[in-house]
């Protein structure tokens, strides 16, 4: 059989759209977006804190370049594969704890690294102006230098969320659900005859990650603050 003709049978198949089956594309997209947005979660919730903080008191720096050469470093497959194995010794649930561990560990080095260079680029100006008005610390942290760096943040939660996307594809291979990444493992499980199946899984992580893209540029754009999208506008002008 042609690799067009088992695209089309493997595209043509009645399960293949449902909403509800396994193995249906919609099914399977809700997984990977779940997978990859419950990581990015719990990763902000870990990171942006503490990264704020440090970056107001102006410490942590070394912790900053550390996290930026650690999250280069990481090798994905090489973090799933540990938890994997870390799980199946405590006999935690290794369908979900090992590729959601590594997921986190991947996404918490941009964001930290981020959120903390965005801050310390807030102008001191502006900083000591709030203080001067009777702001206390945690509301310059959170109504001046949070919003002033959200752009960065966002971005970095953009970098980090497309790594997400990618590593729940490669996390199919130690996971029994693993989203549209388990239409590659499966089709390379069947030979020459899964051809189609793998492209057209790895056609779905492409196009999913492309939507993710669009959607986070334009959340970029809205949690850009008026007047500093204004002072950019003037700069580009």
């Amino acid at each position: 059989m042609s690799f067009f003709a088992q695209l089309s049978q493997w595209l043509a198949d009645p399960n293949r759209w449902s909403w509800t089956d396994p193995a249906g594309i919609p099914f399977r997209t809700v997984q990977h977006l779940w997978f990859s947005a419950l990581a990015l979660a719990i990763s902000i919730v870990l990171t942006v804190p503490l990264a704020v903080c440090l970056g107001h008191y102006r410490r942590g720096q070394f912790l900053a370049s550390s996290a930026v050469n650690i999250g280069r470093a990481i090798p994905s497959f090489g973090l799933i594969i540990l938890f994997w194995f870390l799980a199946s010794r405590w006999g935690a649930n290794t369908d979900f704890w090992p590729l959601l561990l590594a997921l986190v560990a991947l996404a918490l080095p941009p964001l930290f690294t981020n959120t903390y260079a965005g801050v310390v680029q807030v102008e001191q100006e502006v900083v000591d102006a709030a203080r001067g008005t009777g702001y206390r610390e945690w509301q310059i942290m959170l109504r001046v230098e949070l919003p002033l760096s959200s752009p960065v943040i966002v971005a970095a939660a953009r970098v980090a969320f497309l790594q997400l996307i990618a590593t729940v594809a490669i996390g199919a291979i130690v996971n029994d659900g693993g989203g549209l990444g388990r239409y590659i493992v499966d089709g390379f499980a069947l030979g020459e005859q899964g051809h189609g199946e793998i492209f057209g899984g790895g056609l779905a992580v492409v196009i999913l990650a492309l939507v993710c893209e669009g959607l986070f540029a334009l959340l970029t754009k809205l949690a850009t603050p008026r007047g500093l999208a204004l002072q950019q506008a003037r700069r580009d002008s």
